[in-house]
């Protein structure tokens, strides 16, 4: 061969190709000694150990047949073994370092043959030189080959990662359902990159708290994924079933530091068949809400560094959907279990109706809300029947409905008229919209005095005069039946609703035979999006006129109707046919409805005398009583209500104005009730010793019940309730 320095190298490379595999495998030992990350994925390793392999052979031989660096053709796999590393998230430095390492070693080896095959000291200077400028050119060419297919590659990878990520936060928390949540987290990721997933969260958390406790950590499974047996392979523990996280696992390790880990070659979780997992915490806020684990048992390709990533940012999301739900599932019991504590809890007894109620919180985010009934006995055997709706959701509109409600019962007490007891109540909610709108707690974005505002209906009957008077204030009218199956919807005057100020109410008075139902329900019953079985349509028809989800009063009053003139067997029947047929699954709004079958007290049981004003006829109306309660056979109450007659009865005659009228009412208890013409309220005074009058009132306040005045368009009535069952104190006077 021609001694120049292109022969010499040609020499060199010749009799180091002999020695390839031990070149090679040379190269390969200093890479593991200096990169030693390329070797700890079995699938990079072998890419790395068949790049170091083909590349080698290449360079010597383009260097054996002095082909120009350019020129050298280069392995046909390179590019894809690019692609493997950079699926596999080795680091671009770690690929160009073991470039550079492999030079070092070919060249040192070609260095070291140069004198060995030449003497010449100027040709083995221009031969290494030679090898110098070929090399770089040689290494710098896989280089920006390399870099170029890696970076593609990674840049596909990135685009994918982000496509997923945002799939990902489409698909999970659509809901503010925490079990609902945690399973879309596990079926997106056993559909995009795990064969197995398992979503546990502290118990702790779910109760409340924002602390992991104490160790061992508690956990509960709240999802996996697929859901049915993949293969026979199933985790040990089941959903919602309670487990212990065991110290020093890489679950107990992810909760306490709140970094992920990825795992090779283990058993997972106690699961088998599972060579690669990744152990992810679920944080949110500064809370460790629990842990995800994402396992491959069908894969063959383990899970590399890209995978953790993207596992991460997907948890990251879901953590955040998690405890959005969790907040909300929180607020939502607190403001339930208010809601729930201020709504009667059984109907008091009275004999003027038979009722039957539901409420219902909103099924959607907006939660429950301020809806609520009541049943409020009378005096005179009548009852006020009440519900209402406070605008708004949460413990807010739960609060203020509280307010109302108790405001509706004092105000009940006091015997008002159904119009001026909603003028009344009219001022409450003003009030409470005054002090709302100065709380310095409530933040510049709320309504105050949106959030204030409120509907309500307030009937009351009365069962000896079969009479329902009733009145409204911006509230969604009641629906009557009859016997004969007639429904009807009440047209009350409308009245302002609640909050508005100065504006008057009406009153409505309408003769109710007995038996007759009466349904008082909140406008999220008639304004729910009507299911298809209400109307008997077929729920895949088209949408139409007919079955427009559009929220219709009108439309939603003529179902209630329908559903009302069916015959049902109970009052509680009755309200599961109503609800059945107008709320969908999940209502929008929350639900108060109150069913009401009137009864009546026939002459039977009710006495009436028209008396003079005249003093004479209060021993003849004692006469009357007592005739009137032996007729009953409640002679033992004979002493004490002719006393408490004889009281109301002279009372009426010295300060009252005729006319005067007795009237006894036998129902669960014995009830006295004088009326008379005068507005003027009698009232307890205490007596001096000395005083010839003024015990009258004590002495019925003593005997009664519970005694006390309601007021008419003109006059009053004094009314006092004796029961058999009393213990009646001794009566001193000094």
């Amino acid at each position: 061969m021609e001694r120049t320095a292109a022969g010499l190298i040609s020499r060199a490379a010749h009799e180091l190709g002999l020695r390839a595999d031990e070149l090679t495998a040379e190269v390969e030992q200093r890479l593991r000694h200096e990169l030693p990350a390329l070797w700890e994925d079995p699938d990079v390793a072998r890419t790395a150990a068949e790049n170091v392999v083909e590349h080698v052979v290449a360079a010597l031989a383009g260097l054996e047949h002095a082909v120009a660096p350019d020129l050298i053709e280069l392995p046909s796999a390179d590019v894809e073994r690019a692609r493997v590393l950079a699926r596999h998230g080795t680091p671009l430095s770690a690929m160009l370092r073991a470039f550079r390492l492999a030079e070092e070693i070919v060249l040192d080896r070609l260095f070291a043959e140069l004198p060995r095959l030449s003497q010449d000291a100027e040709q083995v200077s221009a031969a290494a030189r030679q090898l110098n400028v070929v090399s770089t050119k040689y290494v710098d060419r896989v280089s920006e080959q390399g870099v170029r297919a890696f970076q593609a590659e990674r840049d596909r990878r990135l685009r994918w990662r982000s496509a997923m990520v945002n799939e990902a936060s489409m698909c999970i928390g659509t809901t503010l359902d925490i079990a609902r949540t945690t399973q879309e987290l596990a079926d997106f990721a056993t559909e995009q990159f795990a064969d197995l997933v398992t979503v546990d969260l502290l118990d702790t958390v779910l109760r409340g708290q924002d602390t992991a406790g104490q160790s061992p950590l508690t956990l509960r499974r709240m999802a996996q994924g697929p859901d049915a047996d993949a293969g026979g392979l199933q985790p040990p523990v089941r959903p919602q079933e309670l487990h212990v996280c065991p110290e020093g696992s890489a679950c107990a390790e992810a909760l306490s530091s709140g970094r992920p880990s990825r795992q090779q070659h283990g058993r997972a979780s106690g699961v088998p068949r599972v060579h690669s997992t990744l152990v992810v915490p679920l944080r949110a806020r500064g809370t460790t809400l629990g842990v995800a684990e994402f396992h491959r048992y069908g894969t063959a390709k383990p899970y590399d560094d890209e995978d953790l990533l993207l596992a991460q940012e997907i948890a990251v999301r879901a953590a955040v959907a998690v405890d959005n739900a969790r907040h909300y599932t929180h607020a939502r019991a607190t403001a339930l279990t208010l809601q729930r504590s201020l709504l009667p809890r059984e109907a008091p007894r009275q004999s003027a109706v038979d009722v039957a109620y539901r409420y219902l919180p909103a099924g959607s985010e907006s939660g429950v809300g301020g809806d609520w009934y009541d049943v409020i006995p009378l005096s005179g055997a009548r009852v006020a029947l009440v519900v209402g709706d406070v605008v708004g959701h949460g413990i807010r509109a739960a609060a203020t409905m509280g307010r109302l409600r108790t405001a509706v019962r004092t105000l009940a007490d006091i015997d008002l008229p159904p119009d001026e007891l909603l003028t009344h109540l009219d001022d409450v909610v003003l009030r409470l919209a005054n002090e709302a709108s100065s709380d310095p707690d409530t933040g510049p974005e709320a309504d105050v005095g949106r959030d204030n505002g409120a509907t309500c209906l307030y009937a009351v009957y009365d069962p000896v005069a079969r009479r329902c008077t009733l009145s409204r204030a911006g509230h969604v009218p009641p629906v009557v039946v009859v016997r004969d199956g007639t429904a009807d919807v009440l047209e009350l005057p409308p009245g302002p609703p609640l909050g508005r100020g100065g504006l008057p109410f009406e009153t409505m008075e309408v003769d109710l035979p007995e038996g007759t139902l009466i349904a008082l329900c909140t406008d999220g019953l008639i304004e729910a999006r009507t299911p298809a079985r209400a109307t008997g349509e077929d729920p895949s028809a088209p949408t139409g006129a007919a079955s427009d989800p559009t929220p219709d009063i009108d439309a939603g009053l003529a179902t209630l109707r329908q559903v009302l003139a069916r015959p049902a067997p109970s009052l509680e029947a009755a309200c599961d046919s109503v609800l059945e047929a107008l709320l969908p699954s999940r209502p929008d709004d929350d639900v108060a409805l109150l069913l009401a079958r009137t009864r009546s007290l026939g002459a039977d049981r009710v006495a009436t005398w028209e008396l003079e004003a005249d003093p004479a006829v209060v021993a003849r109306a004692r006469s009357d009583v007592s005739r009137k309660l032996t007729d009953w056979g409640l002679e033992e109450l004979a002493f004490v209500a002719e006393l408490v007659v004889s009281e109301l009865v002279t009372n009426a005659i010295r300060y009252g104005r005729p006319p005067i009228r007795l009237r006894l009412i036998h129902d669960r208890s014995l009830l006295c009730e004088v009326s008379d013409a005068g507005s003027t309220t009698p009232h307890l005074r205490r007596a001096r010793v000395f005083d010839e009058g003024g015990r009258g009132l004590l002495l019925v306040a003593q005997l009664a019940g519970q005694w006390g005045t309601r007021h008419a368009r003109r006059g009053k009535t004094v009314w006092a309730e004796l029961s058999e069952t009393a213990e009646f104190p001794a009566l001193a006077f000094e």
